[in-house]
């Protein structure tokens, strides 16, 4: 009984044995051109990424352009036709750069994913025109500031000219009040929404209208044209020729 138990062990051994013996044969007589397939994988792996990484450099200058023109919302098939590239090049591009900002994605109703890129210039723009702006009481222009502001009529020679008023004092305080919101010589868009008495909103929506000076100056309280300047997204006082 015993001996047929061996017997069919030591069958079985063989039946295992064989195999890793063709296999270890295989292996010894091919290794090399294992190694050199394993080689080239790895060399055709980091030759995609550099590839991947060249193509990236080209196309981050359209993607900036996108992101500040849509306040930084972007779609691949935006990205594929300003590129002129595929879609699935697009899709995985958007994919990485959502990856290393942190941007978010939602599917829109056409079907399509939409990305969102928050920038500190689109924060600041949310923030402004999310805070209403509490309405002020408006600023009556005195009698006596029209006529500081008017040339004086001319004096008969024989009539003694009249004294001199005092520089009024609410026309004193805002040119003071002006002179301290321009300490760097131009207001943020909070601050001269603020100035001019409207939302935050209104100024952003009428920042680039080309009637934006003379619409400033109908509201400022001081008479006074503003204008926008895309350069430092500030706005500086218009000086008169």
């Amino acid at each position: 009984m015993s001996e047929k138990l061996l017997e069919g062990d030591g069958k079985a051994f063989l039946v295992l044995l064989l195999p890793i013996s063709f296999l270890i044969i295989f292996l010894v007589a091919t290794w090399r051109f294992l190694l050199a397939l394993i080689v080239l994988g790895i060399g055709f792996q980091i030759w995609q990424q550099y590839q991947w990484q060249q193509w990236s450099q080209r196309v981050n200058p359209v993607f900036h352009r996108l992101i500040r023109e849509n306040q930084g919302k972007i779609t691949p098939i935006d990205l594929a036709l300003r590129g002129n590239f595929s879609g699935s090049a697009a899709k995985r591009y958007l994919d990485s750069k959502a990856a290393e900002f942190g941007a978010s994605f939602i599917n829109s109703e056409e079907g399509g994913e939409v990305y969102y890129f928050i920038t500190a210039s689109i924060l600041g723009n949310i923030l402004d025109s999310s805070e209403p702006v509490k309405e002020l009481p408006a600023q009556p222009v005195t009698k006596t500031a029209r006529s500081l502001l008017a040339p004086p009529p001319p004096q008969p020679l024989e009539e003694e000219p009249e004294a001199e008023l005092p520089p009024p004092t609410v026309h004193t305080e805002v040119k003071q009040n002006l002179a301290k919101q321009l300490v760097f010589g131009s207001l943020i868009q909070s601050e001269l929404a603020k100035r001019l008495n409207v939302y935050s909103s209104t100024v952003y929506k009428r920042r680039n209208d080309p009637e934006f000076p003379e619409w400033t100056r109908s509201r400022d309280p001081d008479g006074i044209a503003w204008t926008f300047s895309e350069t430092t997204k500030e706005f500086f006082p218009l000086e008169e020729g």
